[in-house]
């Protein structure tokens, strides 16, 4: 039989196979190729020479469907997980806001306890300051006394004396 010009739609149509399995069996047996006028590429091929016969495959629908199925399977498992963890998660929230809840009312009563306390250190120092008031001779209250109520006597005592404690020394 004389080389034939063929498409890969032609030459898979004489083949009985697809036009890509076509093409790769021209480039597998490295058959010549040219272009046609249209765009076309030409393969030259003695089909007397070549003997092919097509391998017969199961249909890959029934394969795909099955992936399908089982891809289809395991969301519905992964949105009943979903749901459950989301469940899991409003516990969970629950459970941190009443914590909130809980710690502002511990913080704002440790706040309160603590200024009571300054309060309580102020007024003890103070009471401690008169107690040691208390405990000194009466000539050393009373000086402290007037140092209190005069502050300009108490910067220079002997000044602020007059004659009469001058004289004394």
């Amino acid at each position: 039989m004389p080389v034939e010009m063929l498409t890969y739609a032609e030459l898979g149509e004489r083949l009985t196979v697809s036009p890509e399995a076509a093409r790769a069996l021209v480039k597998r047996h490295r058959w010549p190729r040219s272009r046609s006028n249209d765009g076309k590429t030409l393969v030259q091929v003695d089909l007397s020479e070549f003997s092919h016969s097509p391998i017969s495959r199961p249909p890959q629908a029934q394969a795909g469907h099955q992936v399908v199925t089982a891809f289809k399977q395991q969301i519905e498992i992964l949105q009943t997980e979903l749901a459950d963890m989301k469940v899991i998660a409003n516990g969970y929230r629950a459970d941190f806001e009443r914590e909130c809840e809980r710690t502002n009312k511990l913080l704002a009563e440790l706040l309160k306890v603590s200024t009571e306390s300054v309060g309580a250190r102020e007024k003890a120092a103070l009471l401690e300051g008169k107690l040691s008031m208390l405990t000194q001779p009466w000539r050393r209250r009373l000086i402290d006394a007037f140092t209190l109520a005069l502050p300009q006597v108490a910067s220079n005592p002997r000044e602020s004396a007059g004659p009469v404690a001058q004289s004394r020394n």
